[in-house]
């Protein structure tokens, strides 16, 4: 176990949700803007989110009476769809990560008792951009194909490429550097990841039942939680080997 700046560091199921738990309260009110702000990136976004009314379209296909004007309007509307859908789909993959990786090295610095600077949320556009957006969309299609493949070895990908955000921030690695350094670093730690993301599932839960607004320090807890796990990993695989004693 190491302690670092007065936080227990070990990369166990306890340890790690012990001390994400004092570093949600030490940091809790910028880790909580933190979540605001990436809850509403990564939110449904209402600027793709469009309303019709029947009245809006009288010839369109529900009113359809055989004439080309409701064969058209119902081609326009599956125009419509599929470039909102486009739009939506770009978003996911092009935007969103960029202030979900971001997030995960402000939790990452407040483990490590550093001031966290705001200014990660957005620094992917600027240095790394690259990175992020291809390391994204390949541990979508990594775990999409073992989810696809009986779903176990999609849980299995999901658990051991659980570090890749934090590396393509952490180490500023490229994409296929960061997916090999994660498949390292959690080796090992594969069912502590697991029982984590499970129990995670049951205190987001218990915080929508506290009155919805429980799902703050929830998130708050459960990225606390794996911050501490990355950092505890990260030091136990990078401490120096002990020197074996020579025999007199």
């Amino acid at each position: 176990m190491e302690t670092v700046n007065n936080y227990k560091l070990a990369p166990t199921f306890g340890d790690s949700f012990g001390t994400g738990w004092r570093v949600m309260f030490d940091n809790f009110l910028r880790l909580f803007l933190v979540v605001i702000i990436v809850g509403i990136i990564t939110g449904p976004p209402t600027m793709f989110q469009f309303k019709m009314n029947g009245s809006d379209m009288p010839h369109g296909p529900w009113n359809w009476n055989g004439d080309m004007k409701g064969l058209f309007s119902l081609a326009s509307l599956g125009v419509i769809a599929a470039f909102f859908g486009l739009l939506a789909l770009l978003y996911a993959f092009l935007v969103v990560p960029v202030f979900n990786y971001g997030s995960k090295m402000i939790f990452v610095e407040s483990v490590r008792q550093t001031k966290p600077n705001f200014e990660w949320l957005i620094k992917g556009f600027m240095s790394n951009y690259l990175s992020i957006v291809l390391a994204n969309l390949l541990v979508f299609a990594l775990v999409a194909i073992g989810l696809f493949a009986l779903i176990i070895p999609g849980i299995i990908i999901a658990c051991r490429l659980s570090f890749v955000k934090y590396i393509v921030m952490d180490k500023k690695v490229d994409p296929i550097e960061a997916v090999e350094m994660s498949w390292k670093l959690t080796r090992g730690h594969g069912w502590t990841i697991f029982f984590m993301g499970f129990v995670s599932f049951f205190i987001v839960i218990f915080g929508l039942i506290l009155m919805i607004v429980g799902i703050f320090p929830a998130l708050i807890w459960i990225s606390s939680s794996f911050a501490s796990l990355y950092q505890a990993v990260l030091l136990e695989k990078e401490k120096p080997a002990e020197p074996e004693a020579v025999a007199a």
